[in-house]
């Protein structure tokens, strides 16, 4: 018997669900669009900022190899302090670290060159604090520091440079020479002892050379005077 009541099929009900969700769908869009707008501005604001981005770390990364290029190129031509002045901009602008380590070194080789030795000692220290990957160049700040220190009659500093030098780098190129100017500069200090040991290293390491028969004759030359001192 016949109650009155309508009854739907399942895809009738279906398609009634789908239809109450899309008007409620549109009902809530209707409500909140501004919203939904401001959001796909704000993604497409964020695409943009992040190409932009990239775009300006490239113009940058460029122009950056560039300013040390020229600046490399004035100093071999001559105009050293064309090259400061460019490399001194470089290392207050630049975020590339390797661009940042290479301007540093440079500039305290440029200012030991012109023997402005406190500009030189100032960059080498700034360069043996920051970095500490390329042990050649490690050690040649090492190096460049003693000959300042040695320059300004600080014979003591010296020779904590040219040993710390010798230890950035074991075996290096230089290394000899190293070890005989912190053995020389212990013994103008007054330090026999401590030039002794660099004296013993020499003579292990380099006996059949020339470099030994020089450090052997100046600590026999020099280390008695400095006893009787």
């Amino acid at each position: 018997m016949y109650d009155g009541k309508v009854r739907l099929t399942k895809r009738q009900m279906k398609e009634d669900k789908f239809t109450t969700f899309m008007l409620s769908s549109k009902h809530q869009f209707l409500e909140n669009w501004q919203f939904y707008v401001i959001g796909v501005i704000v993604v497409a604001l964020l695409i943009v900022a992040g190409v932009y981005y990239i775009n300006s770390q490239k113009e940058a990364a460029v122009r950056d190899s560039k300013a040390y290029a020229n600046a490399m190129m004035e100093n071999r031509n001559g105009n050293r302090q064309v090259a400061i002045a460019g490399l001194t901009e470089l290392i207050e602008s630049t975020s590339d670290k390797e661009l940042l380590e290479k301007s540093t070194y440079a500039l305290g080789n440029i200012n030991f060159e012109i023997r402005n030795y406190s500009e030189a000692l100032r960059y080498w220290k700034m360069y043996v604090k920051q970095f500490q990957n390329n042990s050649l160049n490690l050690s040649a700040a090492f190096g460049g520091m003693g000959a300042v220190h040695e320059n300004q009659a600080q014979f003591d500093e010296a020779a904590s440079d040219y040993v710390a030098a010798v230890e950035a780098f074991p075996d290096g190129p230089i290394e000899g020479d190293y070890l005989y100017s912190a053995e020389r500069n212990y013994l103008l200090a007054g330090n026999v002892e401590k030039a002794q040991a660099q004296l013993d290293i020499i003579k292990e390491k380099y006996e059949d050379t020339d470099l030994y028969k020089r450090a052997a004759r100046f600590f026999g030359e020099n280390s008695q005077t400095v006893a009787e001192k």
